[in-house]
Order: structure tokens, then C-alpha cells, then sequence
């Protein structure tokens, strides 16, 4: 009876192991009788950035990939999948099936992009889930240096007298959201013109086709402290000591105003919670450590991180902030 037992014993764990395995491998994969599971990850890994290369996401995907490369022991490419402001690489995210395909993106972003695009051929809240977030870089509100103003109360007026243009990320990105929200508190007025990322913006205006850009901190300061772009307000509760001389837009009368980009990965939904668990002490240790750390802080990011269940809770707080945005903006896709 006692034998009888512990062999009933010993093959409900060799199930349990079984079953545990199977889980780790990518969807579609099945194991021979007696093979072992292949440890995570077991071949390249893809960082997909959906925007192109320049922004803040790019910048935060390019200094990862070594030393997240070197904890996994597999190479890490990074993927630049730009595209319907951001949606078009979410969405081949959302629909990998090799395990091993990541999004490195804006997730205010795609927090918002489900109240601005009503026919999304994914959900994001159902399609992925959330691994980490890694940095955050507040909004800076620019001008080319040839505007003839100095803060926001001077670009507000002056916008009354005369047609600007205001480079957006994309229709419905957070930074045109931004500018919307500004222009309503505010009464400017001023003409959105739509690119296909952060990086596409910042030329144009460097270029003065466009007069003024909202955009993340980490990808714009560059152009700020070279003197190509000038900076008038930082849409951060308080003042960043990079730019301790620029006032807030709350201090300028946007009061209780901050917007930013929110730097986070994320993985197909139907990825095993072993692996999340496992990428996101990775990332976490890795965003944090000394050398990235100063590296980012340097160019005006902030290391802020969260762990799969905050992220989740934060991007469904993000979705029903921006819904109200949007709708008060009546702001629809190009």
C-alpha cells in the first residue's frame, strides 16, 4: 500500500513538472516524451521600438539591449516598426507567437491610442500585458528660436496674431494631447501638424517648418542645450534640476498640469508568467543599475519603475485619464 502510494506520488509530480515545462515554451510548441523544457529565453530576442529611431523609446530600447543581451545570454536585436502612431508595432507584438518578441514603447501612448482609434485591429488591455515600466521624461514645450516669445503667457498671445504650427508626434500621441490640453486651459490657438514620431517632429521644427513642439525631455533636451531650440515651460509638477531655470506649465497658469512619456515593455498576453516575472527583474536590475541610470538622467529621463501588476494598473488609469482628454478635444485620427 505504501509503495503503491509513493508511486502515485512520484507521477503526480512528474505531471506537475510536465505541465509546468510545457507553460515556459512558446505558443504552438509541443514537447517529445521525455524531452525537458528549453530554458527561457533559447534564441534571439526582439526589442520592437514602434516609432522610429531617435525618440525617447529608441534611446531607452538602444540602452538596454547590451546588458539585457549579456543577463539573457541571447542576442537582443532592436526592431524600429514605426507606424499609425505607434499602433502598427503594437500590433505585431500583440499577435507574436515566438516567445520571444517584446514592445518597448510609450505606454501612455497606447493607453490612449483605443480612445482615438475606435477600429484598432488589437486590444491592448486583452492583447498584451505589461512586463515593466523603466523611465519617464516629462514634456518640454519648445519653439524654434526665430518665435518671437519668451514664456507660455507670450506664445499664448502671439498665437491669436499668428498661424503656428505645432509638430505632433501623431494625432492622439500623448504630446498632441498635451498641446491640446495647454491650448483649452489656455485659449491659444494653434494648427497640429501630425509626423510619424518624436525624432520626425524635432527636425521639422530645428528645420522651422514647424514653430512648436511637445515632446519627451530624453529625445529634445539635446536641441535645447545646443541652443537650436528654445525651451519654454517643462510639464512636470515641479522643476527638473537640468533645467532648474524653466518654469513649469502649472507655474505659468496650466495649474495642476503634467504630461510626459512613460517608458515601458510589454509582451503578448498569452506570454507564461515565469517569463514575465523573470524579463522584468532583468529589466528592472538593469534600468537601475549605475551606469544606465546616469546615462539617462544625463539626457533628462528619470528612472521610474514598475512591476508587471503596476504597470497594468497604471496603463488602465492612463486609458481613462486621456479618454476624458480626448473627448473634450474632439480629437479624431488623420
Amino acid at each position: 500500500m505504501t509503495m503503491n502510494r509513493r508511486a502515485a506520488g512520484a507521477r503526480t509530480l512528474a505531471l506537475a513538472l510536465g505541465s509546468l515545462g510545457t507553460a515556459l515554451m512558446p505558443t504552438g510548441t509541443a514537447l517529445a516524451q521525455g524531452q525537458k523544457a528549453p530554458a527561457w529565453p533559447d534564441k534571439p530576442v526582439r526589442i520592437v521600438v514602434p516609432y522610429p529611431p531617435g525618440g525617447s523609446s529608441d534611446i531607452i530600447a538602444r540602452a538596454i539591449a547590451q546588458p539585457l543581451s549579456q543577463a539573457l545570454g541571447q542576442t537582443v536585436v532592436v526592431d524600429n516598426r514605426a507606424g499609425a502612431n505607434g499602433n502598427t508595432g503594437a500590433d505585431a507584438v500583440a499577435k507574436a507567437t515566438d516567445g520571444h518578441t517584446l514592445l518597448l514603447c510609450d505606454v501612455g501612448a497606447l493607453a490612449i491610442s483605443p480612445s482615438v482609434y475606435p477600429k484598432l485591429p488589437f486590444d491592448p488591455s486583452r492583447d498584451l500585458r505589461g512586463v515593466g515600466m523603466l523611465a519617464y521624461s516629462p514634456h518640454l514645450l519648445v519653439v524654434h528660436p526665430s518665435v518671437p516669445a519668451n514664456n507660455l503667457t507670450e506664445l499664448v498671445a502671439l498665437s491669436k496674431r499668428e498661424r503656428l504650427n505645432f509638430a505632433v508626434t501623431a494625432i492622439g500621441s500623448a504630446p498632441h494631447l498635451a498641446g491640446v490640453a495647454v491650448e483649452k486651459a489656455t485659449g491659444a490657438q494653434w494648427n497640429y501638424i501630425p509626423y510619424k514620431g518624436g525624432s520626425q517632429a524635432i527636425s521639422d521644427t530645428l528645420a522651422g517648418q514647424t514653430q512648436i513642439l511637445m515632446n519627451g525631455m530624453l529625445a529634445t533636451l539635446p536641441q535645447v542645450q545646443s541652443g537650436k531650440l528654445k525651451v519654454l515651460g517643462v510639464s512636470r509638477a515641479s522643476r527638473v534640476p537640468l533645467l532648474a531655470q524653466v518654469p513649469t506649465l502649472a507655474e505659468q497658469g496650466v495649474k495642476g498640469f503634467e504630461s510626459g512619456t512613460w517608458q515601458g515593455v510589454m509582451m503578448p498576453a498569452a506570454t507564461p508568467p515565469a517569463v514575465v516575472q523573470k524579463l522584468s527583474a532583468e529589466l528592472t536590475r538593469i534600468i537601475r543599475s549605475p551606469e544606465v541610470r546616469e546615462r539617462l538622467v544625463a539626457q533628462g529621463a528619470e528612472v521610474r519603475t514598475m512591476n508587471p501588476t503596476e504597470l497594468a494598473s497604471f496603463f488602465e488609469q492612463e486609458r481613462r485619464r486621456w479618454a476624458q482628454v480626448v473627448a473634450q478635444g474632439g480629437v479624431k485620427p488623420e
